[in-house]
Parts: C-alpha cells; structure tokens; sequence
C-alpha cells in the first residue's frame, strides 16, 4: 500500500509542469521560460517530474561536464530497448547543460554554466534548441547561430587551462545526431543508463529507478541488462571494453550502418564484433590527407601506424575526427585508445 501510495504520488508529480511539446508555438527565447529547472535556474535544481539521469562513458566536449535531464509527457514511459537508443515517445525533452568548474579540485570555488543544449520531440521529430547562457549567469538565451567563448579553469593536476570553446549551430548539432537524414538523441541507451544516480530519496540503479516510477517498461532482470564501462575505471570493465566503449560515444553516432559516415565501411558501435570493420587492418575509403600517410585505419600493437590514432589526436580541421564539437584532444582518451590498439594481436600472433 505504502509502495503504491508513492508511486499515485509520483504520477501526479510529473503531471506536465514544463512547458508543453508540439503546440506550434516559437520556442521559448529564455530557457527559464521552459519550467525545467525549479528557484534560480543557475542551480539547476530540476522541477517536479524533471528527472536526471548520467550515462556510464559520456562523450567528450573539450572537458566540459554535463549535468543531464529528462521530462516525459505526463502519464508516458519508454519501452526497454537492449540495442540502441531508448525510443522516447513524442512529448519527450532532453535536456543537457554543458559548464566547467572554476577548479576541478574543489566544486565549492564555483563554475560557469556556457551553454544549455534542448532535444525536442515534436511531431514531425526531434528539434534541437540551443540555449546560450549569459554572463551574469541568470538565463540562457536561444542562440540558432552557435558562439564561441574561451573558458579557464583549473584541472585536478593543479594546471590552469584556458582555451577556445565552441558552441554548435543548429546544423552542426545535426552532423552528430543524424540518423538516415533525421535527428535523434544520441547517448540514453539501456547499457548507458545501467548504473547509479543520487535522486532526492538517495541512491538507486537508474533503470530500476525509471521502472519503479513507471517511466520504463519491459525491463527485464537487471542482470541480464548490459553495461557500459565506464572509460576510464579499470573495474568496471577490460582495456577492449573500456576502449570501445569510449569510441562508440564519440565516434559510432558516424561510424555506423545507417549514420552519416556509413560510406566509410567503419562500425565503431560497441556491439560490433567483426574487428575488421572496427578497422583492423583496413585500409580507408578515401582519406585524403586524413590518412596522415598511414595505411591501415587500425595497425594491431601499432598505434603510431593507425589512422584512427592519428585522427583522434590531430586538432586540424581538415583532419580531426570527430569532425565538429570539440577544439582540444582528450588526451586520456586517446592513451586509452593507444593503450588499447598496442594490446591488439595480428592474426596468428598468441
């Protein structure tokens, strides 16, 4: 009864109190004109039936931190999904702030929030919305041009950083969230969303979280649900697990079958298990000077020899990948990646 009791509760807690999806009204020009965050919206407290949620190995973006929600529409949930992407019904918001702290050592010296990134699914689709904060840190405006800053802080080495930041126009938030020439999210997939999260009664599996509060169906044994690792915590995964996981968040939403990189013949999806389309020992399609003058996009034991390598670490325009959202190499990553590539065996090789 008790159980029972929480969950009415909860029902009517997120009965819709943001503003409402599809109405064909103009997007909001403030973000706090949206009811997603609760009080100073600088606190990003989020409202009644605004849920936060973490993916296990997020994508990298110049070392910005992400604090990330989701608001279904009252009275909805989302099927389970093992594979891909959860499939959101329409009504969804997905939103997702992008800020840095003034020191990684010690979160009590402050932070600046950049920009608040929206996910919309409309009828005809998703809609990215991007919401620029200001200076005074009060709102964000929407911004359809993108911007660029410099931001500085301070990394948990002791070493202040200062360095360009890049806000995307709405057409470059399509170049990563494309999917057979529409719009999808990218990163809240069940294997993402299988670990913990700090709600307001305390510390639950998000899965499980979701499902207790009817938001998720079909949930099977936890178990039996697939996890990402997380990329840089050796417990919670092998080199090879970690490895791909880090190149399915930042590459795979190209790198697929049905992406916008698909001619490339790479899959750089985690569940992928042929090693040749990952790019072992395959030669590239049409490189350019992208190749670095390298022959094959991955060289077992020879991370120096792989395209891959070469690409991920370079800052050229003409050259990085990915192609857009980031202006500085994820060095941990990419050592990960060398790491990984320098464990690979050719074939016949014990």
């Amino acid at each position: 009864m008790k159980l029972f009791l929480a969950f009415a509760l909860f029902l009517i807690s997120i009965a819709f109190t943001i503003r409402p999806v599809g109405t064909g009204a103009a997007a909001p020009e403030k973000l706090s004109d949206w009811g997603i965050f609760a009080g100073n919206i600088a606190g990003q407290r989020p409202a009644e039936g605004v849920i936060p949620y973490r993916l296990n190995t997020p994508l990298f973006s110049d070392y910005a931190e992400k604090l990330r929600f989701l608001k279904l529409p009252a009275g909805q949930s989302v099927p389970y999904n093992p594979d891909d992407v959860l499939a959101f019904p329409t009504g969804t918001v997905l939103i997702k702030t992008f800020y840095f702290p003034n020191d990684f050592r010690d979160p009590a010296k402050g932070r600046r929030l950049l920009e608040t990134r929206l996910l919309v699914h409309e009828p005809a689709g998703w809609k990215a919305l991007e919401y620029v904060w200001n200076t005074e840190q009060t709102d964000a405006l929407l911004e359809v041009a993108g911007e660029q800053t410099e931001v500085t802080y301070v990394d948990l080495a002791g070493k202040t950083h200062r360095q360009p930041y890049v806000m995307p126009n709405l057409n470059q938030c399509k170049g990563c969230h494309n999917r057979n020439e529409r719009l999808l999210p990218i990163g809240p997939s069940a294997r993402q969303l299988n670990g913990e999260q700090t709600y307001a009664d305390g510390p639950a599996n998000q899965l499980a979280y979701w499902q207790l509060h009817g938001l998720l169906t079909g949930l099977p044994e936890l178990a039996a649900v697939a996890k990402t690792p997380v990329w840089n915590d050796p417990a919670t995964g092998s080199l090879d697990a970690r490895a791909r996981a880090w190149l399915d968040i930042n590459c795979a939403h190209c790198h697929r079958p049905d992406g916008p990189a698909a001619t490339s013949g790479l899959n750089l999806r985690y569940n992928e298990e042929n090693p040749t389309v990952w790019g072992v020992l395959k030669t590239p399609v049409a490189a350019g000077r992208g190749s670095g003058g390298r022959q094959y996009d991955i060289v077992p034991g020879k991370p120096d020899e792989s395209i891959l390598v070469y690409r991920i670490e370079s800052n050229d325009p003409g050259i990085m990948m990915p192609e857009v959202a980031r202006k500085v190499t994820h060095q941990e990553g990419v050592a990960l990646v060398r790491e990984w590539i320098r464990s690979l065996k050719s074939e016949g090789q014990n």
